[in-house]
């Protein structure tokens, strides 16, 4: 039997058909607008069946001994009874907000991040922390504030795509796929990436920059644009605010100046610069090469005003602004005591751009422990993350976390977090839960994702965690459904729809209304002004740069480069593998079979240097610690550089790269810090 349903392997959430028989997952296949010999194979999803039963899942819940001496099982009442006990204990002795829940990106980020906020908010504290700094949020956060909302590339219809730090064929084989389906029909592809991925050697050009200094390409590129007069006039004098105050600063920006600071000729830039402006229409794909550098937040606003300096906003095949689903908003932040601040207070305009996305600035949960800023965390609830590995400069992180008085995790598997845990509580799987995800909320059309076999042993849902949780806190008013379904139809009441509605649509998925452009003709864009802002005043109120780069770039968006002297190379954070997702499915035989383990790409010339060989083992050093991997020699980075694998710190911990990464200094707007690339030193074992 098949079962239209969501992937949630990975954030990419793909339609696909699970495959099931005598309720066993068999199978899974991803839908697409191609022909199934033309499609891009998904080994995660390849491996569906290996993941949900693989013999390393959680699948009843486990409290540590008395002793200390490891974790006995316990059922659901004790799990559930000691977890909602320490959490009386706590509000008692140190406040409700001395409790934080932290989240990952497993899990997802509609109803699924929904219902935690509601049960925190409901107990009283303001502490639910995603990690959107440095990942997606602070982008949105940034896209938000020039236009009002995030805009999403249509490059299938398009005729010239920018790929600016991403790279589709590893995260999200759908946008892969219609990035090669234009470019096939004719489309001009253009890849920004410091490497040389799969996607930049198909590009017709391939700018390799610096990592971290994209913000400053594409001030070049305005510059570029307003000088040549390639902007599209017409829109700017109506739909714009701020255009002479942007001119103004990207003068500042020229592009002879801008090409040896970023690595790029100039003649390339202005190539690169002609062509996105003058070819219509043209969509850019920015992506989490961007995120994980301090300068995240001015970055993409640079690259979000490229789109509508151009006219390429909200149109056939440029980037399209979304029609938000109707949905009640449940988070129950009215609820909170009045001036209750939470611990990621000191990002305010971040904590407060979105109705719904909420606190992101993960990193102040490891100072609100170890150094009590604002006020101490004694219990710490982590759902669907693993921090230790996944969080910046691990060590202090790993010191956060043995420090706390709770620890709580909600997880499919035993990470390098949750052996730390008090209590663990088993989680389903993606294929073992209805759930209504952040994609299909944010835009049309919905897509149910849809349990299709029960949960595996005693494992439950996250929404069944949540609930049942938040009656035992005393809080069976505020959650009064038995079922996924019934909170779902709660939710999207004010559309209209219900969950029998959603799955009766399940190939297509159900759409509201038609695919509209050009809104902002005959409704405001979701900003002050309701226009496109070249120019935030908010921002300015707030002490920050009204327009992009105003300040300059500010120190070194690349850590530890004062200290060059003594860590020469550059190292980067790896590209993400299509097997895994983070630190997720290293435990999978399949997955590792016959694929890449933990390496460090070496140039060949900088290998000589160092006496090093293919498959040696090499030490990699930055100030804050050290990581061993594998060395592989490849041309696909520059001398001077070396590329480090990415979430493997389960796996082997002397291989978590976050080890090298520091914290130490965050963007004064989104909190991001720089944790993708450092200077680093190289030795062979």
């Amino acid at each position: 039997m098949l079962i239209d349903t969501v992937c949630r392997l990975c954030s990419s959430c793909c339609p696909i058909e699970a495959e099931v028989e005598e309720g066993r997952l068999i199978g899974a296949r991803r839908k697409s607008f191609l022909d199934p010999y033309k499609r891009l194979a998904c080994a995660k999803l390849a491996a569906a069946p290996d993941i949900v039963y693989s013999p390393d899942r959680l699948t009843t819940p486990l409290i540590r001994r008395e002793d200390g001496s490891g974790f006995r099982e316990a059922g659901w009442d004790e799990a559930l009874e000691r977890v909602a006990e320490r959490m009386r204990h706590h509000r008692q002795t140190s406040g409700a907000q001395s409790v934080a829940w932290l989240r990952g990106m497993a899990a997802d980020w509609g109803a699924p991040w929904d219902y935690p906020n509601r049960l925190m908010h409901a107990f009283g504290s303001p502490n639910t922390i995603g990690n959107g700094s440095i990942c997606f949020v602070a982008r949105d956060f940034a896209h938000s504030y020039v236009y009002g909302s995030m805009a999403f590339p249509e490059a299938k219809n398009a005729k010239c795509i920018i790929v600016w730090g991403k790279n589709d064929g590893n995260t999200a084989l759908g946008a892969a796929e219609g990035i090669h389906w234009a470019k096939a029909h004719g489309a001009t592809l253009i890849v920004i990436d410091p490497v040389r991925t799969a996607l930049a050697a198909k590009a017709d050009i391939w700018l390799p920059i610096k990592p971290g200094h994209d913000g400053l390409l594409a001030m070049a590129m305005i510059n570029e644009i307003i000088r040549e007069r390639w902007y599209d006039s017409a829109f700017i004098d109506r739909y714009t605010v701020g255009f002479e105050e942007l001119r103004a600063v990207a003068a500042r920006y020229p592009v002879e100046t801008v090409a040896g600071q970023v690595w790029l000729d100039a003649d390339v830039i202005r190539e690169v610069t002609r062509i996105y402006a003058t070819i219509k229409p043209a969509a850019i794909i920015d992506g989490n090469g961007l995120d994980m550098h301090r300068e995240v937040f001015d970055t993409t606003r640079a690259v979000a005003m490229l789109r509508a300096l151009t006219g390429n906003l909200d149109k056939p095949g440029g980037d399209v602004l979304p029609q938000p689903v109707p949905a009640r908003n449940i988070q129950l932040k009215e609820r909170l005591p009045e001036g209750l601040k939470p611990i990621t207070a000191a990002y305010s305009l971040f904590n407060t751009f979105s109705e719904t996305w909420g606190n992101q600035v993960q990193g102040c949960v490891v100072d609100a422990i170890l150094d009590q800023r604002p006020y101490p965390l004694k219990m710490v609830v982590v759902q669907s993350g693993n921090p230790l590995v996944t969080m910046a400069d691990s060590n202090r992180t790993r010191a956060a976390f043995a420090k706390l008085e709770t620890l709580v995790v909600i997880d499919m598997f035993m990470t390098e977090t949750a052996k730390l845990a008090e209590v663990i509580l088993p989680a389903a799987s993606c294929f073992e839960k209805t759930q209504l995800n952040r994609a299909s909320i944010r835009n049309n059309p919905i897509i149910l994702q849809n349990a299709v076999i029960e949960p595996l042993g005693d494992s439950w849902p996250d929404w069944r965690i949540v609930f049942e949780l938040g009656r035992r806190l005393g809080y069976g008013d505020d959650f009064p459904w038995q079922t996924a379904e019934e909170a779902i139809d709660d939710q999207l009441e004010p559309a209209g729809v219900t969950v029998a509605d959603l799955r009766s649509h399940g190939k297509t998925g159900l759409r509201l209304e038609t695919m509209r452009y050009e809104k902002y003709r005959d409704q405001p864009l979701k900003t002050p002004s309701g226009k496109v802002e070249f120019y935030s005043p908010r921002l300015a109120e707030a002490g920050f740069a009204g327009v992009p780069f105003e300040q300059g770039l500010g120190p070194d968006p690349i850590s530890f480069t004062d200290r060059r002297a003594d860590y020469p190379l550059l190292g980067i954070s790896g590209s993400r593998d299509i097997r895994f997702t983070n630190s997720q499915f290293r435990t999978i035989p399949a997955l590792l079979k016959g694929g890449t383990v933990c390496v460090v790409d070496i140039h060949p010339d900088d290998a000589e240097q160092q006496r090093v060989t293919e498959g040696d083992r090499v030490a990699i050093e930055t100030p804050k610690g050290q990581v061993e991997m594998t060395a592989r020699l490849s041309t696909t980075v520059r001398p001077g550089m070396v590329r480090l694998a990415w979430g493997w710190g389960d796996y082997d911990p002397r291989a978590n790269l976050n080890a090298l990464t520091e914290d130490d200094v965050r963007g004064p707007v989104s909190g991001t810090s720089t944790s993708r690339s450092f200077m680093c030193r190289l030795r062979k074992l």
